[in-house]
């Protein structure tokens, strides 16, 4: 990418928490960054607003009743795409150089692959696109020639770790955790925990399913399979420690034994700032560290036998193929019905394990293989 450039910048998932941030780091270096379209689900009045904002002129909502409501509100001059098809042809029509992804689950894989054909760089907030697909984003970003940035602050870390470094240098790459609510609760009174108890996420502000999955410890499992292709190396490479006070965002071991780490606050504008501006740093209002104020940093190992989320994800990592699809896919249904008070939140992971131990692996799967695996996957956690 050149430098010093201002970008212009396709946000998908703009009603979200990465997607109001990424308008924050708009605003705050606006000669560096340029929206020129949003894409929601279905947050109408919240989508106007942006739009009203930041005069955009493509827009996409892929619930097609929100998108009737909003085109009685939108100015006569937007374009609005409607529905899952609407955000591919966002994508196609925008004239972004950079398409931000913030979608959570698998509606963000069409329109990534649909922006890596177009030409235009990805960043990659939405675990699921490289969990689900890794292996054919990356090599279809490698054919393009289109960079694929992680904003995700621990991927994001350890790619600010990685820069100027080789590839051979690399002995560990160590992804941080809070360790989410329940990281001291003894493994007896996880079958007691409540939604309201699980959605309190001690650090972060963060969607419903992506704070239910910290405190399962499945975000960082899947953050282990994306880091497995982002940075081109093997799941034994990558490991997890648990840092509660999430100043500390991923650190890299390298061959000499010395360790390099990025820290920061915890606030999702400092790695969108940095994949929309690298290669370069630029000043903004962001709350810098103060050493002196901070407390004590402490790390610790996860608890694999109480949290099974980190071991499952590993062994579909290991395994690869349809896997990790089927690991993403039975998550996110698990997850549904415990928010939905109708499952337990140790029954997340065991519905995840009894599902990936019925699958019947495809390797080296097309597009059409792994939404047919997530549509299985769904369908049996669902039973």
């Amino acid at each position: 990418m050149a430098s010093a450039q201002r970008r212009k910048v396709l946000l998908l998932g703009s009603t979200g928490s990465i997607g109001t941030s990424a308008l924050k780091v708009a605003r705050d270096i606006p000669d560096r960054m340029e929206i020129v379209g949003l894409a929601a689900a279905r947050s109408v009045e919240a989508l106007v607003q942006q739009v009203q904002e930041t005069g955009v002129k493509q827009v996409a909502l892929t619930d097609e009743v929100a998108a009737a409501q909003a085109r009685a509100l939108l100015p006569a001059d937007v374009t609005l795409h409607v529905g899952a098809s609407g955000l591919v042809d966002l994508v196609r029509a925008s004239d972004a150089d950079m398409v931000l992804v913030a979608i959570v689950g698998v509606a963000g894989l069409a329109p990534a692959l649909a922006a890596i054909e177009e030409g235009k760089h990805l960043a990659v907030a939405s675990k699921e696109i490289l969990v689900m697909a890794g292996e054919a984003v990356m090599e279809a970003a490698k054919r393009k020639g289109v960079d694929i940035l992680p904003v995700d602050s621990e991927h994001n870390a350890i790619f600010q770790c990685l820069e100027g470094h080789r590839h051979s240098e690399v002995r560990r790459i160590l992804l941080t955790a809070s360790g989410g609510p329940f990281r001291q609760l003894p493994a007896e009174q996880l079958p007691q925990v409540s939604v309201a108890q699980a959605l309190k996420h001690p650090t972060w502000s963060m969607g419903r399913k992506i704070t239910i999955d910290s405190a399962t410890l499945f975000n960082k499992g899947l953050e282990m399979i994306e880091a497995r292709w982002l940075f081109d190396v093997p799941m034994s490479q990558i490991e997890v420690v648990v840092h509660p006070q999430s100043i500390v965002h991923s650190m890299v071991e390298f061959s000499d034994n010395s360790v390099i780490a990025q820290l920061s606050h915890s606030d999702m504008c400092f790695p969108i700032q940095y994949a929309v501006t690298w290669p370069d740093r630029v000043p903004n209002n962001l709350r810098p560290l103060d050493f002196a104020k901070l407390a004590a940093l402490h790390f610790e190992a996860p608890r694999t036998q109480d949290f099974p989320a980190l071991d499952l994800a590993r062994h579909a990592g290991e395994v690869g193929g349809t896997l990790p699809a089927v690991l993403n896919a039975a998550n996110e249904v698990a997850v549904e019905a415990f928010l939905s008070e109708r499952t337990s939140f140790p029954a997340i992971w065991q519905t995840v394990a009894r599902v990936m131990d019925k699958h019947e692996v495809i390797q080296h799967p097309d597009l059409e293989t792994l939404i047919e695996a997530d549509a299985w996957a769904r369908r049996i956690a669902a039973e």
